[in-house]
Parts: structure tokens; sequence; C-alpha cells
């Protein structure tokens, strides 16, 4: 007696609302000779996913279960261990096959020579990877790649290459399977194009340990290796305060462990609305356990804190300010770097305005964004309970790397770079500067809507006429940022215009903003290049000025004979190394524990 022909391995996580149409499918099969394990990967809701399977009533199908999130790697490879079927199929719990679908596959299969069938779908995915839905292939001793290894949204990178590589892969020519869009789907978490990335993908399946992530959109990251230093640093068992941290710490978030470094014990409670780059817990360098977010309330009150830190960015505030409702006896600071315009947008400006009116202290980003709040909320606000703290500062342990000698030293030609989204630039700029010489070197290009993204409309078209001065390079992270960055001129901030007129009424989210590129820039001792407003406010202008590291311009020709001046003389470089110490987060960490313990009760 011969076993079942296919293995269909079923994937769920927090999807059991779907999970009945995909059964549907599978029972509607024109080929009946399969057998089904639904792998339920730590949801949510458990008991709704059981309820499924045991209503289907078919032995054909079984459930494998557990209670904590694995990943897709972990989950698949239990099924092929579950399952004992030649040929290897998959029906993710949200996604649907028409009933020739398994039919189409196998007809694809019999070919000795083809390893992997690939059926077409009826609305297209638009990746260079087919989806798991797609797929059926024969069965062999490669097993998928675990979260330990790596997450990525790339199937080929994480099993499909390895099949392929056994044999051909055959399209069916037939469409038999739906791949359905939503809001929950895995690789909408790990897309920044989708709204997802790193930190959503983490707060989403709650993933405890560093990542090795990549994303089709944005490149890849190592918190294994970066963070490797923070994680075995040991610490004496603190004995200051107890600071639970509310919201989301966007970049360098290992700042927060100059807290620890003083002795005080830090607790996360970590927003699930963020971004790719908002970093939430669990933190990947360790020593700041979190609080359970279905149970913050009874968490915070067993918890009893000593201070509430919440922060940073205007995808906090709904959550922060639910906390400062909770717990209005509890003290309760309010950080805060961008941006109001944002929240008015959102409809979000009264939570705001209730969070820097109601917090104990609040810290702004910089003077102006401090002193438009003090116009904003005049009579409603104490300004002297306002101050000033970057929220985005780096830790300083990345300044011990050594400065990298210059290009520019070699070739006689002033290179610049940009970190992060090209705000302002286009091909038209780039070329104009490529003209007088000037190269441009991009780094971190995200494939992600709005600004971050606006580079995909041009990159071709500069890259096509100054193929010798504009460069792409992929992400750099803090472990790299001086060794890498320091081989240029100067860096660029944000090519943006300001027509406030010196009225910070009529101030715009960059003129209040102080860029997180800024001491990234500094700590590799690079001037900024930074547009040029006279009469107007703009907060990172002021501070270029006042440190001489700013390199202002207001044309391609101002942006060449300011760079030339400074190949001749150095002295922003000089400047920038002069101030970098002071653009890091532990220089100020005293200062925000001693304000910590003006309102601790």
């Amino acid at each position: 007696m011969t076993g079942p022909q296919v293995a269909v391995l079923v994937p769920v996580h927090d999807q059991s609302a779907w999970l009945p149409r995909a059964l549907d499918g599978l029972l509607a099969q024109e080929v009946s000779d399969w057998e089904a394990v639904v792998l339920d990967d730590g949801s949510p809701d458990p008991s709704a996913v059981t309820a499924v399977v045991t209503a289907l009533g078919d032995p054909r199908v079984r459930l494998v279960a557990w209670p904590d999130n694995r990943g897709l790697g972990a989950t698949l490879n239990a099924g092929l261990d579950a399952a004992a079927a030649p040929v290897v199929a998959y029906l993710p719990a949200d996604d649907v096959w028409a009933p020739d679908h398994l039919t189409a596959l196998l007809g694809a299969l019999e070919d000795p020579a083809v390893a992997l069938a690939r059926s077409g779908l009826t609305e297209p995915a638009d990746t260079p990877y087919a989806q798991l839905v797609q797929v059926a292939h024969r069965r062999t001793a490669h097993r998928w790649t675990e979260r330990a290894e790596l997450e990525a949204d790339d199937l080929d990178r994480l099993h499909w290459s390895q099949v392929s590589a056994a044999g051909r892969t055959a399209d069916t020519g037939r469409v038999t399977c739906t791949w359905t869009r939503h809001p929950g789907q895995r690789s909408r978490a790990i897309r920044e194009s989708s709204d997802g990335g790193l930190n959503v993908f983490r707060s989403r399946y709650r993933v405890a340990q560093p990542l090795r992530f990549a994303s089709t959109d944005s490149g890849e990251v190592d918190e294994v290796a970066r963070y490797a230093r923070f994680r075995d640093r040991a610490y004496a068992e603190p004995d200051g305060l107890s600071v639970l941290i509310v919201g989301e710490l966007a970049f360098n978030p290992e700042r927060v462990l100059a807290l620890r470094e003083r002795g005080h014990r830090l607790t996360g409670l970590w927003t699930s609305d963020g971004l790719g780059d908002s970093t939430v817990g669990p933190l990947p360098f360790g020593h700041v356990p979190d609080l359970d977010r279905d149970r913050w309330r009874d968490e915070v009150t067993r918890l009893r804190p000593d201070v509430i830190w919440a922060q940073l960015n205007w995808r906090a505030v709904p959550f922060a300010h639910a906390v400062r409702d909770a717990f209005p006896g509890v003290p309760f600071v309010w950080h805060f770097k961008e941006a109001p315009q944002r929240s008015m947008v959102r409809g979000e400006w009264p939570l705001l305005a209730d969070l820097v009116t109601g917090a104990d202290a609040c810290l702004l980003a910089t003077a102006e964004e401090r002193d438009w709040f003090a116009g904003a909320l005049r009579g409603r606000v104490d300004p002297a309970r306002l101050g000033v703290l970057d929220g985005d500062l780096l830790k300083r342990d990345w300044l011990d790397a050594p400065l990298s000698p210059k290009l520019s030293d070699a070739d006689g030609e002033p290179h610049t770079v940009l970190v992060g989204r090209p705000a302002g630039l286009d091909a038209g700029w780039l070329v104009d500067l490529a003209r007088r010489g000037v190269h441009t070197h991009l780094y971190g290009r995200v494939r992600a809507p709005g600004p971050t993204g606006s580079w995909t409309s041009w990159l071709d078209e500069a890259l096509a006429a100054a193929p010798d001065h504009v460069h792409l390079h992929p992400a750099v992270g803090p472990e790299d940022w001086v060794r890498e960055l320091s081989q240029y001129d100067a860096g660029w901030l944000h090519r943006s215009s300001s027509d406030n007129g010196g009225d910070l009424r009529r101030a715009s989210w960059d003129d209040l903003n102080s860029p997180a590129r800024l001491p990234v820039c500094l700590a590799a001792g690079l001037p900024l290049l930074q547009p040029d407003h006279p009469g107007s406010l703009v907060s990172v202008a002021r501070v270029l000025r006042e440190d001489g590291t700013g390199l202002f311009h207001r044309s391609p020709d101002d942006v060449a004979d300011a760079l030339a001046g400074e190949l001749a003389t150095r002295s922003g470089g000089r400047a920038a190394l002069a101030v970098r110490e002071r653009y890091t987060f532990d220089a100020h960490a005293d200062r925000l524990v001693e304000l910590f313990g003006s309102i601790a009760r």
C-alpha cells in the first residue's frame, strides 16, 4: 500500500479567519491523493485554528501547533518532518487553490527533469520570486532557511533556489491559484514598499532574538554581528531609577544603554503601530526587558516605574497618550523628535498637545521646535518644562573606529555622500554637480512610498548621464559609519526650501527638525552640505553655523565652490571632529538622568 502522492503544507499565523476558505479549496481538488498538515506557528488565536481543523473532520488534514512564533522556515521544516509524500505543495492559510491546481502542478512534474513546478496567479505578486501558493516540488534533502540564519521575503533565497538546483523549473501555463493581498501578509511586514521593514516584522511576530534580515526593498541587516558587543556586555545589578521606555526608539536605539551603564533599570513597552525604521522591542542588543503589550496596564502596575520616558516620533503619539492617561500619577517625560505637522494631518494634534502640556517634562529635538511648541501652546504649557535633546543621537561606542584616507586625496575631485533617503536630490541636480567634477555617493536606497523612495523615478537617468560621478552603495550600519563615510569630503543633509521669513508659526517639518544623518556624518568627520535660506529660521542651519560644520549653497556652483574650499583647508572636517562627541547620546545621559530624578516621586 502506497502513501499519499502530495504533502500539502498549510502555514498559519494569526490568520484563522482565512483558513476555512483555503481548506475548502484543498478539499475541492481534482486530485484527492494528498495529506495536509496545518502548521500553527504561534498564532495568538490557537483555539480558532483548532476549531477550523476539527470542524473539517477529514483525516487527511492534521494540525501541528506550538505556542511561540518560530518563523516561516522552521514552520515549513516542521511540515516536511510531519509529512512523507514525495511531492510537496504549499497552501498558506490566506491563499486559495482552484480545483485543478494540483492537477496542473503534478502534470508539470511528470517530466523527471523538472524539480519545481510553478502555476500562474490570478493577480501578479510583483515579486521576482514565486509565492508559496504557486509552487510544488519534488521532496529533496534541502531544508528551509530558518530564522537564526536569515529572515527574508525572497523565497528564492530561503528555499526555491536550492530545490531548483536539482532540476528544471517548469511553468504549468495555467492560472490555478490566488495570492491574497492584505495587510497581514508576512511579505508586507518585511517590505518597506508595503509600510513594513525590520521593526514592523519584529513587532508583528514578537521576535526575541537579534535578526539577520533581508528585504528586497532595502538590503540586509545583521543585528547578530552589529549588537554582539552590547549583548555580551555585563552590567552590575541596577541600583538607580526604574525607567519605563514607552513608544519606539527610531534610529540608534542602543543609545538607551548609556542609562543602563549608569546603574538604572530599563524596561520597554512598545507601540504596535511603528515603521520599519522605528525600533521596537524585543531590543536586539538586550538588557532592556519588555512588558507584555497585550496586558500592559497590569504590567505597568506591577512594575511601578519611577518614571515613564515616552518617545519618539508622530507614530508613537496615540500609544504614549494612552499610557499617560492610564497612569496619571507616574512621573512622565514626553520626548518628541518629529513632526507636529504630521500629527496635524493625521488628526492627532489634540493628543500631541495633551502630551506636551500634561507631561512633567517635555524634551524636543531642537531649540526651534521647543519655541514652536511654546508658541503653539501658549497659555497651556509652562516654557520652563520644555527642554532640548535630540532623540536620535548615536551611541558613543561607534566613534571608536579609525578614519579612512580621503578619495579626493587620490583623484583631486570632491566626493560627497548621502546616507538614507535622497531628500531633495534629483537627476538634474546630480548631473549638474557631475559636470562640475563633484561625485555623489548614495547609500541605503529603500523602495518605499513617499520621499524615501523618490529616487526610483530619477536614479537610472542620473546613472546614465553621469556614470563616473554617481555611485551606488548598500546601506552602511553604525559599526562602519566612521570607517566607510570618512573617505568622503562632505555629507548631504535635506535639500529642502524654507520660506518662513523668520516666523516660526510658518515653519515646516524640515525647518524644525534635526536630521538623523547629522550626527552620523559628524561622527565620520564630515562637514554638511546645507541649503542657504537667508531670512528664514532653520534649526540645522543655525547649528551648522555655530559649529562651523556647514557648507552652504544655493546652486551647483555654490556646492562646487564650497567643496573646493573644503579640500583646500579641511576646516569643516576639523570642526566636525571637534564637535562630534557632543552629538552622542552619552554626552547628555547625565543631564537626562538628572531630569528624571527631579520629577521622580
